[in-house]
């Protein structure tokens, strides 16, 4: 195998994503909204689907810039979920992968609630299981919201879904 000439890492200018709440709907009507909160954190809300009314703030991820307008973060979290999600801001398109346990698969609602109020649970609930065999999801979305509010704002995923004003989850631009 011949010698790469030139590194294939692009350059990792992840100004058109970090600081951006962005909302999308999969093809399967299931709805997200995720904050960049910086460079290795974000906030997100599953507005609606099998985990509807989860709010997670403060998740580790890894965020990296594929090519212009393509980012891809990805994660994983205390109940064993691994999620990758691509994102092309200026194209309008989400391709997310959830890796699903057997025990969340049979029962999400279970992690409908905001995770860091339930760490501990969240762990137990994962060690006892099951966790195998995994549902993998994968699913295309489109993006309905992407807007600049800055770094580290904690007010940005602030309330659970169910607390937001109505119709704020609807709002486009």
């Amino acid at each position: 195998m011949a010698a790469l000439e030139e590194d294939p890492l692009p350059a990792q200018d992840l100004s058109g994503l970090v600081g951006h709440r962005v909302r999308y709907t999969y093809a399967n009507g299931w709805q997200y909204e995720m904050y960049v909160k910086n460079a290795t954190t974000i906030d997100y809300h599953a507005h609606s689907g099998r985990v509807g009314g989860r709010r997670v703030k403060d998740q580790e991820v890894d965020l990296v810039r594929l090519a212009d307008d393509v980012y891809k973060v990805s994660w994983n979290e205390p109940t064993g979920t691994c999620v990758v999600v691509n994102l092309l801001p200026g194209s309008g398109v989400v391709h997310g992968t959830i890796f699903f346990p057997r025990w969340i698969q049979q029962d999400g609602s279970r992690i409908a609630v905001f995770q860091n109020d339930h760490l501990e649970e969240m762990r137990a609930l994962r060690d006892a299981g099951p966790t195998y065999p995994i549902e993998v999801i994968p699913n295309f979305a489109r993006i309905t919201l992407v807007e600049h509010v800055g770094e580290n704002n904690e007010d940005i995923i602030s309330a659970a879904p169910a607390d937001l004003p109505p119709g704020s989850a609807d709002r486009t631009g």
